[in-house]
């Protein structure tokens, strides 16, 4: 790691474009895969960039221009995440499927100058120009194209931008670290998963797979806000489903296990159902 992963991913201006490859969210495998298959000039050109920014840079990196040589380096990207991420990956899904959720509320009530001028404080939307901070002063011209917006859980810095004008351009932002209640690990592991079995609890679970505050379930399902705050908080204990709080509002979502509960149960209500035709 010390020799290898740390002098590619250097705290400067630059790091190469390569090694964040759009197929990586399709997960990842195809990242890693997108990383190896990198075309040679490309990589020896971006790590004589990484150079000129970090003089520092080893000179020992230019073997990663020959894509058998990039097998070291995927496989220590691997290690890395089976180590560092993989133990927490439930918990950061979670957090960015709320991030997810809220910015297409965001964009659907309000549009998207409000969407991009709440990605953050760093962030000024002046049309038909979004500005943000950032430690090198540039400019990203879309010339037509669509900007991906990606949130990002480690990113607690400036926003990131892909060096290379050429490639679609790409936008990682610091999502809102607001305390997450539900979280994996935080529960207490005494509440047993029987108190879904309620008709309004699995009503308020089912409500909350798309994204609900608070008073939006309490409207929906025609009940009190007080009891909405019982049902949730049950929820939250069960790591059914997480509650973030952005500005004056909590917005309910479902953690991974929510989402699996959901599904098994659609998935065995389509089986008796279909069974029951057949007779």
């Amino acid at each position: 790691m010390r020799n290898l992963l740390l002098p590619l991913f250097p705290r400067a201006a630059y790091f190469p474009d390569f090694l964040t490859p759009a197929t990586a969210s399709e997960g990842l495998a195809a990242g890693l895969e997108a990383v190896r298959a990198t075309p040679a000039v490309r990589v020896a050109a971006e790590l004589r960039q990484l150079a000129e920014v970090v003089p520092a840079t080893p000179r020992g990196l230019a073997r990663l221009a020959d894509p058998e040589q990039r097998n070291e380096l995927t496989a220590g990207l691997r290690a890395y995440y089976d180590a560092v991420i993989a133990p927490y990956e439930e918990a950061i899904h979670t957090r960015i499927e709320a991030e997810r959720v809220f910015r297409t509320r965001s964009l659907l009530g309000r549009g998207v100058e409000d969407m991009l001028s709440g990605l953050g404080p760093g962030f000024r939307w002046r049309s038909p120009v979004l500005e943000c901070d950032h430690p090198v002063d540039a400019d990203v011209h879309l010339g037509g194209r669509g900007l991906r917006l990606v949130p990002s859980y480690f990113c607690w810095g400036a926003p990131v931008v892909l060096a290379d004008p050429e490639l679609p351009p790409v936008l990682v932002y610091t999502m809102h670290h607001g305390q997450v209640a539900g979280a994996p690990g935080v529960a207490d592991d005494a509440v047993p998963l029987t108190t879904l079995l309620g008709r309004t609890r699995a009503l308020v679970l089912r409500a909350s797979a798309t994204g609900a505050t608070g008073s939006e379930l309490a409207r929906a399902l025609g009940i009190s806000p007080g009891t909405v705050t019982f049902h949730t908080q049950a929820l939250r204990d069960s790591q059914l489903i997480a509650s973030v709080r952005y500005a004056t509002t909590v917005l309910h979502t479902l953690t991974p296990l929510g989402s699996a509960l959901l599904a098994a149960n659609a998935t065995r209500k389509a089986r008796t159902s279909g069974s029951g035709r057949r007779d």
